[in-house]
C-alpha cells in the first residue's frame, strides 16, 4: 500500500516526479521501485515500447518491458539489477531488442539509498536505434561508392602501365600516347573522387575554411566554358548572361569555381540544349543560374537533391556533387534552390552575399 502511495504521490498519471518533465524528455525513461514496479513510463518510453504508459505502472519492468541481446539472451535474467554485486551503479548504453524484434539503445542506472545497499530505485533509459542505422547505412554506402568508383579507374591504371611495361618495344607511338592519356584521365577522376570526399568530411565536420578575395564572377563563368570548349564542346552549347553591375564580392575563388564546375557538368551530363549561365545582383550580393533545356527534375525527386549519393536515373558520378555545392554554399552564407528554368528544363539557383575580406 505504502509503495503505491508513493508511486501516486511521486508521478500522477505516469508515476515519478514531474510527468510534464518525463514526458518532454526525448528518450524513453523507466523507473522502477525497489520491488521492480513501475512508476515512471513516460510518453517515449510508451512510443518505443507499444506499451500504453497507464497499462505499464504498477507492473514488474521485466514483462513491460522484455529486453534480449543479439543471441536472444533475456536481458534482465543476465544483468539481474536486483542482485549481483552491490558496487554496480549503470549499465553503459548497447544495443538490445524488443520483443517484436525492433532495436533500442537502453541504459540503466541502480539507484542505492546508501553505497553497498539494496538497490531502491531502477532508472532505464531508451533510444530509438533507427537512427544509429541510418548511420551506418549511410557509412556502408560511402565506402561502397568510394570502392566502385576506385575500382574502374585504378583496374585501368594498372592494365596499361602494365601493358607499356611488358610491351613497350612492340608499341607504336600512337598506342602509347592513348594508352598514358588514359592513365592520366584516370588519375584526374580518382584525384577528383578524393577532392570530393575531404570536401565531404570538412562540411560534416565544420571544418571547411573560406578564404576570401575578390571575385569576377562574370570572368570566373567564362573562364570555365572557355576550359570546356578548349576540350573539344561546341561553344554555342553555352549562354552566358550577366543582368546588371554587381557589388565587390569576396569570395573563395577555389570554392565558388568548384560550385559553378559542379552546377554546369550537372547540366551537360544530365540536362539537353544549351546551357545557360545568368549571373545578376540580388541584395547586396549575387545570384548565379545555370539552366539546362531538358526534362527537369521530378517534383518528387527536389527534396531529395542535395542529400549525400543522390543521383538520377541514369546512374553517374558518386552522388556527391550537389551536398558538397550545397556546403560549400552555405559556408558563404548564402543558400541554393532547385526548380524548372524558363526554358523547361532544370534550374538551379545559388545566391551569396558580397562578404568583406578577409582583413576587414
Amino acid at each position: 500500500m505504502g509503495g503505491d502511495q508513493a508511486g501516486e504521490r511521486d508521478g500522477g498519471p505516469r508515476g515519478g516526479g514531474d510527468p510534464v518533465a518525463a514526458d518532454d524528455l526525448p528518450d524513453g525513461v523507466v523507473v522502477a521501485d525497489r520491488a521492480g514496479r513501475v512508476t515512471v513510463f513516460n510518453r517515449m518510453a510508451a512510443r518505443l515500447s507499444g506499451v500504453p504508459a497507464g497499462a505499464a505502472l504498477g507492473r514488474d519492468f521485466r514483462d513491460v518491458l522484455p529486453l534480449h541481446d543479439a543471441d536472444g539472451r533475456d536481458w534482465w535474467k543476465s544483468t539481474d539489477p536486483y542482485g549481483g554485486l552491490r558496487i554496480r551503479t549503470r549499465q553503459p548504453e548497447r544495443s538490445l531488442f524488443l520483443a517484436d524484434g525492433r532495436e533500442v539503445l537502453m541504459a540503466a542506472r541502480y539507484v542505492r539509498a546508501e553505497p553497498l545497499g539494496d538497490v531502491d530505485r531502477l532508472v532505464v533509459t531508451l533510444r530509438d536505434a533507427s537512427h544509429r542505422a541510418r548511420g551506418e547505412r549511410s557509412r556502408a554506402d560511402l565506402v561502397s561508392t568510394v570502392a566502385h568508383e576506385l575500382r574502374s579507374p585504378l583496374t585501368s591504371v594498372k592494365g596499361f602501365t602494365a601493358t607499356l611495361l611488358a610491351k613497350w618495344d612492340r608499341l607504336t607511338d600512337k598506342q602509347k600516347i592513348f594508352m598514358l592519356e588514359t592513365v592520366n584521365a584516370d588519375a584526374d577522376r580518382v584525384t577528383r573522387l578524393i577532392t570530393e570526399l575531404l570536401s565531404v568530411s570538412r562540411i560534416e565536420s565544420g571544418r571547411l575554411e573560406i578564404r576570401r578575395q575578390l571575385v569576377d564572377l562574370p570572368d570566373l563563368a567564362r573562364r570555365l566554358v572557355a576550359g570546356r570548349v578548349a576540350a573539344g564542346e561546341a561553344q554555342d552549347r553555352y549562354r552566358l548572361e550577366v543582368h546588371g553591375p554587381l557589388p565587390d564580392m569576396w569570395l573563395d575563388a577555389d570554392k565558388i569555381e568548384q560550385i559553378m564546375a559542379n552546377l554546369v557538368e550537372n547540366a551537360v551530363r544530365h540536362g539537353a540544349g544549351t546551357v545557360t549561365i545568368v549571373i545578376e545582383p540580388y541584395e547586396g550580393g549575387a545570384a548565379v543560374s545555370v539552366r539546362d533545356e531538358g526534362k527537369g527534375i521530378a517534383p518528387e525527386a527536389v527534396p531529395r537533391v542535395f542529400r549525400r549519393f543522390w543521383r538520377t536515373r541514369r546512374r553517374g558520378g558518386t552522388g556527391l556533387g550537389l551536398f558538397i555545392v550545397k556546403g560549400l554554399i552555405e559556408a558563404h552564407g548564402g543558400a541554393i534552390t532547385v526548380g524548372r528554368a524558363p526554358s523547361g528544363g532544370a534550374e538551379f539557383r545559388f545566391t551569396v552575399p558580397a562578404g568583406t575580406p578577409d582583413f576587414a
